[in-house]
């Protein structure tokens, strides 16, 4: 039987496939922009006819399909998502319009201010109000609510948004209008603030509910699309999808909070990142067609952050801190107004591709420079799959060079080093600008085109180690593979370290872990298959903004010996992202978490063990490699696939295998380890 992970990338859709028989295996397929579904089906059966198998028969014998979709982040992205309604207190129309401002920001007067997510015209006001203390200081008018639906219905929305004030105290209110919307317009999806997401920020509760909103006819339907799709080629076992919490769902769970897949699928890369090494601290990249995406793990945990946006907007809700920036293999150089050479954001994408793929790009992109350069085989691309037009290449990038009036490879060579640089800000923003030194961390370096830059990279940041694994090529997929099933339940129950509400905090943790469980029964997880892990949000008196501290909690309660223990772990991390700590100073805590996980068999998904290598490693041939200023070098080029366990390799070199090259630069070595992942240490 057969477990599969599916990842849609901006270029090639990913497929990390396991079995006993077989091992571990990675297959990939063009994305298919539009039709994702197409791209989905197109590498289950390139895994099928891998197999000798028909799709129906190969399916058939699947156990499992994970898959981290970038719908809802597209839709996001481009502003293709479904018209939705806003139903709000009256009086407070505006919080979409207001929002909080931007603090990294702030200073930049170039920003116009954007649009409301939910126009005015599609935004409701109802009276009545519910106070902080959960009293109802005036009854909810159900006339307003049942107007408010009417108007929506003409105005054509797809799905309403509903947010209160101080809903997450006393529910009442958004719990009938959510009753007199199923009533008066049973056909329109209801999104109520206190169910998705019950912080106090009045913004990032209303944000999240209408991004929610918004998006659950777009997921629904792809979903339910999917889903038939796999059924009608013979799949008749569990799909799950990746969520931004670090795991998987099911199909129900994700359509029900469609937010929650909202850039799902690099969250996977840290989870594939914990799995592979046992350092405490490090750096996860992912190099992908469009995009280059940095994540870390601190102390072997998630970095989580409430603070993700995408433009001017906030997500809303937490989410595994990921980084991205448009440095993908299919960025696109350009030449600016000011005559210096740019790399991205822009990509040339699957379609057309970068001008070497042949399928009718004409822009040099990062791929292209690196066929120019040397770096990649043009007749190795995919293990020789896909041939590459050099000379495409070499023409695209020659006009670069005509712009910059430059030799074609001193051209290539500026687009590679660019495009590093691109990328070691976002490590640098990651890491440096969190207060955090990039040398202390180890580096897991995932991604297809990663490997041809990550020794540049590593040099230039000081960065001694790093690993680039067996199936870089595929590391989101390969962490959907191994990840266990992720679901995070939050409240609110506000008190402080000198006078710590013990009991109603004790109370609120039995609920949250309650609904954990029921959501983990939902999705057919025995308790000798689940576990939790909680947090809570915390903040010095009078500080505006709060950060996420993780705790222990034995037997689901907290006890009174407990207490120091959390104001000592919150001085620590506010310690660790600030530089600062006031242990003289009362700890206020805020919002309390309870991430419930089940226990997929994911970590036994690891591969087997190599044989060990059998004398000195070989090249199997030498190549020309433009290397800037120590020029064009010939190189020994090493075939990874056939390197066993222990074997070394010296820099200057390539190692080439069938997803990924490598390029090793003087004083680096490269070590394969028992599952054929490659150690690469700076002398």
């Amino acid at each position: 039987m057969f477990v599969a992970c599916i990842d849609i990338g901006g270029t090639f859709t990913d497929l990390v496939l396991y079995s006993r028989e077989t091992d571990l295996e990675i297959f990939k397929s063009p994305t298919t922009p539009g039709e994702f579904e197409n791209g989905f089906i197109n590498v289950l059966r390139v895994a099928a006819d891998s197999h000798n198998r028909a799709l129906g028969d190969f399916l058939a014998k699947t156990d499992l399909i994970v898959h981290g979709t970038t719908v809802s982040t597209n839709a996001l992205v481009e502003g293709k998502v479904a018209p939705a309604g806003l139903i709000c207190n009256a009086g407070h129309p505006d919080v979409l319009t207001l929002r909080e401002s931007p603090r990294k920001r702030a200073f930049n007067t170039k920003i116009d201010f954007p649009p409301p997510y939910i126009p005015r015209n599609r935004t409701c006001e109802v009276r009545g109000r519910i106070d902080a203390m959960g009293n109802e200081i005036e009854k909810l008018n159900e006339q307003d609510v049942i107007a408010a639906a009417k108007y929506l219905k003409k105005a054509g929305v797809k799905a309403i948004a509903v947010c209160l004030l101080w809903s997450i105290v006393n529910p009442k209110h958004e719990q009938r209008v959510g009753q007199i919307l199923k009533r008066e317009v049973p056909d329109v999806p209801v999104t109520l603030s206190h169910e998705l997401n019950p912080i106090p920020r009045e913004y990032r509760r209303t944000i999240s509910t209408a991004i929610n909103a918004s998006l659950f006819p777009i997921v629904s339907a792809y979903t339910e699309k999917l889903a038939n799709v796999l059924k009608r080629n013979g799949y008749k076992n569990e799909l799950l999808i990746a969520n931004c919490v670090g795991g998987m769902m099911p199909p129900e769970e994700i359509i029900r909070r469609p937010i929650y897949s909202v850039m799902s699928g690099p969250t996977l890369a840290p989870i594939a990142g914990m799995h592979l090494t046992t350092a405490e601290n490090v750096i996860v990249v992912d190099m992908g067609g469009t995009t280059f995406d940095v994540s870390a793990l601190r102390g072997r945990r998630l970095v989580v952050t409430p603070e993700a946006t995408f433009g001017m907007e906030m997500l809303g809700i937490p989410k595994i801190d990921v980084r991205s920036v448009g440095a993908g293999g299919g960025s696109i150089a350009w030449v600016d107004a000011g005559g210096l050479l740019r790399v991205g954001p822009h990509s040339a994408g699957a379609r057309p591709g970068p001008a070497c793929y042949g399928l009718g790009g004409s822009d040099a992109t990062v791929t292209d420079a690196n066929v120019v350069l040397g770096i990649i085989d043009p007749d190795y691309y995919l293990g020789g799959k896909i041939k590459l037009d050099r000379a495409k290449a070499e023409a695209a990038v020659g006009r670069v060079a005509k712009q910059l009036k430059l030799k074609p490879l001193d051209a290539a060579y500026a687009i590679y080093t660019t495009s590093n640089h691109n990328m070691i800000g976002a490590i640098e923003d990651i890491t440096i600008n969190e207060g955090i030194d990039p040398r202390d961390s180890y580096v897991v370096s995932g991604g297809g085109a990663t490997a041809c830059h990550i020794g540049e990279m590593a040099r230039l940041l000081g960065i001694r180690r790093f690993m680039v694994p067996k199936f870089a090529a595929g590391l989101s997929a390969f962490g959907g593979l191994i990840s266990d099933v992720r679901w995070e339940e939050t409240g609110t129950q506000n008190t402080m370290d000198r006078d710590f509400e013990l009991a109603k905090v004790n109370k609120l943790l039995a609920t949250l872990i309650q609904r954990g469980k029921a959501f983990l029964k939902r999705a057919g997880f025995g308790e000798d298959k689940q576990r939790f892990e909680f947090a809570f949000q915390g903040r010095y008196l009078y500080q505006s903004w709060d950060i996420e501290v993780p705790f222990e909690l034995t037997d689901g309660k907290l006890r009174k010996e407990d207490l120091p223990g959390l104001s000592a772990a919150f001085h620590q991390m506010h310690e660790r992202i600030y530089t600062i700590k006031d242990e003289a100073d009362v700890v206020e805590f805020t919002t309390w978490k309870v991430r419930a996980m089940g226990d997929t068999g994911g970590g036994g998904r690891r591969g087997r063990k190599l044989s060990p290598q059998q004398g000195a490693s070989q090249a199997k041939s030498r190549r020309p490699v433009y290397l800037g200023k120590a020029g064009l070098q010939t190189l020994p080029i090493y075939e990874g696939a056939q390197l066993g366990a222990g074997a070394r390799v010296e820099g200057p070199s390539v190692i080439e295998l069938p997803t990924t090259t490598i390029l090793l630069l003087d004083k680096q070595a490269a070590v394969v380890d028992d599952h054929g992942n490659f150690l690469v240490e700076t002398a």
